[in-house]
């Protein structure tokens, strides 16, 4: 098994940002449920997360990216779509949280870095395309981050963001309010011992923005065009968005 390459954590400071989430919990958190975190989200979604990242990887491919950024990339899964899709691509996965990483070197993916979102350490403008999937929810700044994911990416790069989201329409809007709140944290605990970590994550898909205010979020840091693609009747949504060229 291959070392994962480290770098020290960094932390943004002199700003204030409306959004600040507990990076120590968050990291805790996903050590915590690391061995765990892929059945369950197959489990929670009944596999349909799969299909939302063959969905993205087929996008990402249509630009034909040679060099692409998964951000928070976990257990791998979205990173190692990327690259089936996009086989000439050189793919790097990078999280603040190793335990996940183990898992992704487990499941045959190596090309791992080891960063803090807020401080990436690459130059400006290297990657074609980033990638965050479920990731830039749980971040200490959700515009510090942006900012970040912009330096990274070349003028003209496209940056892509999947994650949870809450449905627009009535009825499947309560539904899935009720399942979030009292169901999933309790599905989730069971299979993964961490039922505390679950209540956050899922407290943290409520309190994230979607849709338009999602696309003002990413516009007001660093990007353009940001456009919204919801998937499963708006359960999850994928953000697409091009850096200034």
């Amino acid at each position: 098994m291959s070392t994962i390459q480290r770098h020290p954590a960094a932390r943004v400071t002199g700003h204030t940002f409306s959004h600040m989430q507990d990076a120590g919990f968050v990291r805790k958190a996903f050590a915590g449920i690391a061995s765990r975190y892929v059945l369950a989200n197959h489990v929670l979604s009944l596999g349909i997360d799969c299909l939302w990242r063959r969905t993205t990887s087929r996008r990402i491919a249509q630009l034909n990216p040679r060099r692409v950024l998964d951000l928070a990339t976990g257990s791998g899964d979205l990173a190692r779509s990327i690259q089936s899709a996009c086989p000439a691509a050189k793919v790097l996965g990078a999280d603040f949280s190793v335990p996940m990483m183990r898992e992704a070197q487990a499941r045959q993916f190596q090309s791992l870095i080891a960063a803090d979102g807020l401080a990436l350490p690459f130059q400006d403008g290297v990657f074609d395309v980033l990638t965050v999937a479920f990731g830039l929810r749980n971040m200490a700044s959700w515009p510090a981050a942006l900012q970040e994911m912009s330096r990274v990416l070349r003028p003209g790069g496209s940056l892509f963001v999947l994650d949870f989201s809450i449905p627009r329409t009535p009825g499947i809007r309560q539904f899935y309010l009720f399942y979030l709140k009292h169901i999933m944290p309790r599905i989730a605990g069971w299979i993964t011992g961490q039922r505390e970590a679950y209540v956050y994550l899922c407290g943290s898909i409520e309190r994230f923005p979607s849709g338009k205010d999602m696309e003002s979020l990413i516009c007001a840091n660093g990007f353009q065009s940001a456009g919204t693609t919801p998937l499963t009747f708006g359960i999850a949504s994928l953000y697409e968005a091009k850096k200034p060229g």
